[in-house]
């Protein structure tokens, strides 16, 4: 029988014995993760269900970052039921605006999610968690509702898909554009509840950033979760984490034998891979920055930030473009640092006044652009390039808007010049 794959092995050791994909499985979760948008739901089927108290209280976090500082009435109402049940239950690992970021990259930077680790949250992005080596994936509310009463799971493993990148990233390319190349070549769903496997030698030029990027878009190709096994960056990220933080339990290593099955094997060359801009509206509408920059799109709007790009590497390279220049008068920039964390040390570091400088507007952590509900809605005919993950119709504002997805170094050079430009020229 063929050997397994990394998936495979977190399953199987999470069940004590040998679970292989298509196997239907029930299994402890090291992490349940949450929101103010999704919460509320789970609240109402816990309660309903007669449960009292968290199964696994420590094993439990709640991220308020959608609507967080509330946008109106209702998003305050709808914060307060998650805010009232926190209270309730006591927990340890909740983060509101005192202490915000945005979901995906929060939890790792609170050292409460690590290799080895089976991870679920209400939201579809969940799969980020998958760059450290983990099994992570998004599920329903009352999926949650269940975790949360029990402290487990059902899951069927899903096959693998192994996508190997060769070569080295050229200049101006990061996680974002990998994961845009590979829902290019396979499509949305060409990845249907697989399991994303990103292997070979590209992967060790790979930044702990870019590969939180790449994982959190394995979604937008239909997979269940995007994985990356641990090597020395993930390593020395989680020994970061434990001096400044502490880890929430031990990394557990594993890795694909090299006889592992997989459904597909995809081979992607990083030395020809340019920066890629997902046109409208499907993240799988890929065009190289060459091509792009040739179509002359105008845009109105320029974001930078949500659970994909707003991490530090992000800031850093649009202020070291942007510094000293100044945005088109046509087009408003949006920045949203994906922490707090990183929005202090871009700050410490000059990012933040280079950012502003240019005339960008910096906001505070949160979802809400990214999703179409607030601080950056598009209204009609508008078109923005964002770091995003999703540009479906009407997905950051009015349905006859526009979405171009990209990296932060194509956005920032965009925003300069008004129309999506190649930030290498």
């Amino acid at each position: 029988m063929k050997g397994l794959t990394i998936t495979e092995k977190i399953f199987s050791d999470h069940v004590g014995k040998e679970a292989r994909a298509d196997s239907i499985i029930e299994c402890d979760i090291d992490m349940v993760i949450a929101n103010d948008i999704t919460m509320p739901i789970s609240i109402k089927s816990f309660k309903e269900a007669g449960a009292k108290k968290l199964a696994r209280p420590k094993n439990f976090s709640l991220v308020m970052d959608h609507y967080i500082p509330a946008k109106d009435i209702q998003s305050a109402n709808q914060a307060r039921i998650s805010r009232d049940f926190i209270l309730e239950q006591d927990l340890e690992n909740y983060f509101d605006e005192r202490d915000m970021g945005i979901e995906h990259a929060l939890i790792p930077e609170k050292g409460l999610v690590v290799s080895g680790d089976v991870i679920i949250g209400a939201d579809s992005h969940t799969c980020t968690h998958g760059a450290l080596g983990a099994f992570s994936t998004g599920m329903g509310s009352t999926d949650i509702a269940y975790a949360m009463i029990t402290g487990k799971n059902w899951f069927k493993i899903p096959k693998s898909i192994k996508v190997v990148f060769s070569g080295k990233p050229q200049k101006m390319v990061g996680g974002k554009d990998l994961i845009l190349e590979v829902i290019r070549q396979i499509g949305v769903d060409g990845a249907l509840y697989k399991a994303l496997e990103f292997t070979g030698e590209g992967i060790k030029h790979l930044s702990m950033d870019d590969r939180f990027s790449l994982c959190n878009m394995a979604i937008e190709a239909g997979a269940k979760n995007g994985i990356i096994a641990a090597d020395d960056i993930t390593k020395a990220f989680l020994e970061d984490r434990q001096k400044e933080v502490g880890l929430r339990s031990t990394p557990k290593y594993f890795y694909s034998d090299e006889d592992a099955n997989y459904e597909q094997v995809l081979h992607i060359d990083l030395d020809k891979l340019e920066p890629l801009v997902a046109y409208p509206f499907l993240p799988s509408n890929g065009k190289s920055i060459s091509e792009a920059s040739k179509d002359s799109i105008k845009i109105d709007q320029a974001f930078i930030g949500s659970c994909t790009n707003g991490r530090l590497s992000d800031l850093k390279i649009a202020s070291e473009i942007l510094k000293g220049k100044k945005i088109d008068k046509r087009v408003r920039l949006i920045v949203t640092p994906g922490t707090q964390k990183i929005y202090k040390k871009a700050y410490e570091l000059g990012y933040i006044n280079d950012l502003l400088d240019a005339g960008a507007l910096v906001s505070n952590p949160t979802c809400g652009a990214c999703l179409g509900g607030y601080m950056g809605i598009l209204g009609q005919g508008e078109k923005c390039i964002s770091t995003t993950n999703r540009n479906f119709v009407g997905r950051m504002g009015d349905r006859t808007s526009e979405v171009y997805l990209a990296n932060a170094a194509v956005v920032a050079a965009s925003a300069l010049s008004g129309v999506i430009k190649d930030p290498r020229i």
